[in-house]
């Protein structure tokens, strides 16, 4: 076991940085456990390696009594002195309790607490240099795929993509390259785990941060992003600088920036839209290519619902297909949004108080 032990304790430090006596530390607590387990013996022992050899032994530490009460915890003065001339009553002596086939015992329990210090290792290792490409863009390899994963290489370390960050569009064969978001680093009880996405909404953030260098350097913001993976894509875009077209710049020259987007993302539709203060305007950006007449909101602030009328010709447009348009500008604002047509919205005349349903004809003007 000796070369063999003193090889692996070599390896762990110069390749994994694990130190000896931390692995020695752990053996050592270890092995105690299994000589009481397997031995029944008292609670007082100890064991001490031996690096030149390599070996471990373990140590039964008496006290230097007058009289011993029990052999297994006290030691008499008399053969105390016999050891040494200089012990007296209190001191504690280390006596080696090694069984004879403890040898194999310690094996078994060296090889456990080393593979176990590998796995942490491993572990450790993959967190601290992954967590830093937290919800960043990384390109990988398809390794295989199962009902529940695609496995992507991400350097050495596979990492997985669950079936909800699959891009429902897109199949995944072994040996292709892909690039995904680091949506998650950290350990599980199996382990380190990486799990990447396509689907999720900062995928288009980081994407556009890629292509167009005013959003990279913040010159112009992506405040919200709402997404329908593999459909359609809504982002909503502002700049500080009056003299920025914040949707032209991520539009690009012959809208060359958002098609290199849309290309990795296989086709996905994406609508750039500019973010207002106003909410009100900024509901109707976002209901965009819908045109809107008026927005009313809520007396309840917390809710954050609006009222949004839209000519009747545009209802359909403005509600989207199966309700998608509304509901991506909904997630993109925040706000609860209950689209009606102008024909079955009643307004109120602020001046005089009288109601007027708009789009029915007001018979007060054919009385002249």
């Amino acid at each position: 076991m000796t070369k063999e032990m003193l090889d692996a304790f070599a390896t762990l430090e110069t390749e994994k940085g694990i130190k000896q006596e931390i692995i020695v530390d752990a053996i050592k607590a270890a092995l105690v456990a299994a000589y009481k387990k397997n031995y029944n013996q008292a609670q007082n022992v100890e064991v001490d390696f031996d690096e030149r050899k390599g070996n471990f032994k373990v140590m039964a530490i008496k006290t230097v009594v007058d009289e011993v009460q029990d052999d297994r915890l006290e030691v008499s003065l008399k053969d105390a002195l016999e050891i040494n001339k200089a012990y007296e009553v209190g001191d504690e002596i280390k006596f080696e309790v090694t069984p004879k086939d403890f040898g194999r015992i310690s094996a078994q329990t060296a090889k456990q607490v080393i593979m176990q210090r590998l796995r942490e290792a491993e572990r450790n290792h993959i967190v601290s240099e992954y967590s830093q490409y937290q919800d960043e863009l990384v390109t990988g390899v398809v390794e295989r795929h199962d009902n529940r994963f695609v496995y992507v290489m991400i350097d050495k370390v596979e990492a997985v993509m669950p079936r909800g960050d699959q891009m429902p569009n897109e199949v995944y064969n072994p040996q292709d390259k892909i690039r995904v978001l680091v949506t998650k680093v950290g350990n599980d009880t199996k382990g380190a785990q990486i799990v990447v996405s396509r689907t999720a909404p900062d995928m288009v953030k980081r994407l556009f941060e890629q292509e167009v260098p005013e959003v990279y350097d913040g010159t112009v913001q992506i405040v919200s992003v709402a997404r329908e993976a593999g459909d359609r894509t809504k982002i909503a875009v502002k700049s500080d600088d009056p003299n920025i077209d914040p949707v032209g710049t991520c539009v690009g020259p012959k809208g060359a920036r958002v098609q290199n987007v849309v290309n990795e993302l296989g086709g996905e539709n994406i609508d750039i839209v500019k973010y207002e203060d106003d909410p009100a305007d900024f509901i109707a950006n976002a209901l965009n290519p819908a045109e809107v007449i008026a927005a009313q909101f809520g007396e309840d602030e917390d809710e954050k619902s609006a009222l949004v009328i839209v000519p009747d010709y545009q209802l359909s447009l403005a509600i989207g297909k199966k309700g998608q348009n509304v509901r991506l500008a909904a997630r993109l604002t925040g706000y609860k949004i209950d689209i009606r047509p102008e024909s079955q919205v009643e307004f109120v005349d602020e001046d005089n108080g009288n109601s007027e349903n708009v789009g029915e004809e007001n018979p007060a003007d054919n009385e002249e």
